[in-house]
């Protein structure tokens, strides 16, 4: 007898469905799963028989066949155990066949029939609702991320014998009620971290409130203990709440990659990614033989910080250039290839030298003209032109740190912020996909950064003079924007692109040995 029934599988951040189908047929007992199913996936019929068993239900004489369609596409994980045990279940007439339509079912069981979480079940959830399957049966652990897409019914279950039931029509499981608070991302978790507490500093904490505001790349140069780390970990807390898009985007990241709570909903907060700067390529980028998302994906929408940025392995810090370019990283393997989004907030810092004293008024630089070059050159030239602030950190001095004066707080910064990129959604209304001005492409900047005769010539000396590229030229474009919606100016003025070629021009300095 043939059960089909529907379930679905995750590649990249994305969910496709699968058809599993389920033969009993007369022969010698065994079990068999095709269909280029991974050894998750095989071994997942020992899990299914014990569970099957230990639920009360026996596992018939028969010869059992699953195959997974379509058969051309590779299948991995555990999420087939439910549906492949149903299957059975169905083909012995134990559940009606006409229960198993019209519904999605993934899930890992336990030996003893418990259900346990998955992967991906918003991605899953979001494809049942785009092929029109109003029902999805899954481990109730990941029933609230899942309900967050309401046009789907989500039936949380336990156990395999809860499932069984349900079908039956012996103990209804009640599906997730509507709950509309957890698609509100304004009630974002906050951070402890204050720019408050930060003495000092107050041209670098100006440069990161103009970053923050369009989501633009930082570099912090500075001598050690001058606040660098201090600085870029309280940018999370000037950040604005991600946007319902943007926090699904997120969410469906980090349930791929395992990253949610069980029980945990939607991600509220942007991301906050600090990797050693031991990682390697696949830690940073993503892969593995069975690719899955590295810390430019985990960043998405976040901040991904880079502490000690040269002592990144060259081969690591050249793979940032892509997905800074295209908001996406492509994997290629020889049996497939996986797209993961990686639109993210890069802030790195690095010391002028490899001793950190490079034009310090205090300590002398021990360094050789050579082995600054050196350690200036781990950072290569392309993807320096893709940051789009060079922020100066000097060491503050001792009457500065013995101040009891607090600076502004976080909370200010952030007001301002969050009206800058209110301006910037309400700009890139019809504009899918784009939520702040560094995400512009150039029919955006011929849109909205246009300059007077007087401003356009200041840029093209400005480049002229500091030999910037076109990609540089149209990144002081972006942060010239940003600076206008921080002021509440509708055009770009001169004094907002002369801030702007003012980041850029900090590398010419350091070059030069005149940065602390």
């Amino acid at each position: 007898m043939l059960a089909q029934l529907v379930s679905g599988a995750i590649r990249g951040v994305e969910a496709y469905p699968v058809r599993v189908e389920v033969d009993l047929a007369n022969g010698l007992p065994s079990i068999a799963v095709v269909g280029l199913a991974e050894s998750a996936v095989r071994e997942g019929r020992e899990r299914v028989v014990a569970a099957l068993q230990n639920s009360g239900f026996g596992v018939p004489p028969k010869k059992i066949t699953v195959n997974l369609a379509p058969a051309d596409v590779r299948k991995d994980g555990s999420a087939f155990d439910l549906p492949i045990a149903l299957g059975i279940l169905a083909g012995q007439g134990i559940i009606p066949l006409v229960r198993l339509g019209g519904i999605c079912a993934v899930g890992e069981l336990g030996l003893d029939g418990e259900l346990r979480p998955i992967r991906g079940a918003l991605s899953l959830a979001l494809r049942c609702r785009d092929d029109g399957i109003r029902t999805l049966i899954l481990p109730a652990a990941n029933a609230l991320e899942a309900a967050i897409v309401e046009e789907v019914e989500v039936v949380p279950a336990a156990s395999l014998g809860a499932v069984v039931r349900h079908l039956r029509g012996e103990g209804t499981i009640a599906p997730v009620p509507p709950q509309p608070h957890l698609l509100d991302t304004r009630d974002a978790p906050g951070t402890e971290l204050d720019f408050a507490d930060v003495r000092g500093q107050e041209a670098a904490k100006r440069a990161l409130e103009v970053a923050a505001g369009g989501a633009h790349n930082v570099l912090l140069i500075g001598s050690p203990g001058a606040g660098k780390s201090m600085l870029a970990r309280r940018i999370p807390g000037i950040l604005p709440a991600p946007t319902l898009a943007e926090a699904i985007e997120i969410t469906k990241v980090h349930s791929v990659a395992g990253r949610l709570v069980p029980g945990q909903s939607l991600v509220r907060s942007r991301p906050f990614r600090a990797p050693h700067h031991s990682i390697s390529d696949a830690g940073l980028i993503g892969g593995g033989s069975i690719p899955r998302p590295g810390e430019v994906s985990l960043a998405h929408h976040g901040v991904l910080f880079l502490d000690e940025a040269p002592e990144l392995r060259r081969s690591v810090l050249e793979n940032l250039r892509q997905p800074l370019e295209d908001g996406v990283v492509h994997i290629g393997r020889a049996r497939q290839a996986t797209t993961f989004p990686a639109r993210f907030m890069l802030v790195m810092a690095m010391n002028p030298c490899p001793c950190g004293h490079l034009g310090d008024s205090v300590a002398s630089c021990t360094c050789h003209p050579t082995q600054v070059q050196r350690y200036r050159s781990r950072i290569s030239g392309p993807l320096l032109d893709r940051i789009d602030l060079h922020i100066e950190v000097p060491a503050i001095p001792p009457a500065e740190l013995a101040s009891r004066r607090a600076g502004e707080s976080s909370a200010t910064i952030r007001a301002r912020v969050v009206a800058a990129r209110d301006r910037q959604l309400h700009r890139f209304r019809d504009r899918p996909g784009i939520y702040a001005n560094s995400q512009m492409e150039m029919r955006d900047l011929r849109e909205f950064c246009r300059l007077d005769a007087a401003t356009e010539r200041l840029l093209r000396t400005a480049a002229t003079r500091l030999g910037l590229s076109a990609r540089a030229y149209h990144r002081i474009l972006k942060l010239a924007r940003t600076i206008a919606d921080l002021d509440g100016k509708p055009g770009i003025a001169t004094a907002h692109v002369a801030e702007a070629i003012q980041y850029r021009s900090l590398d010419r300095r350091v070059e030069q040995g005149i940065v602390a």
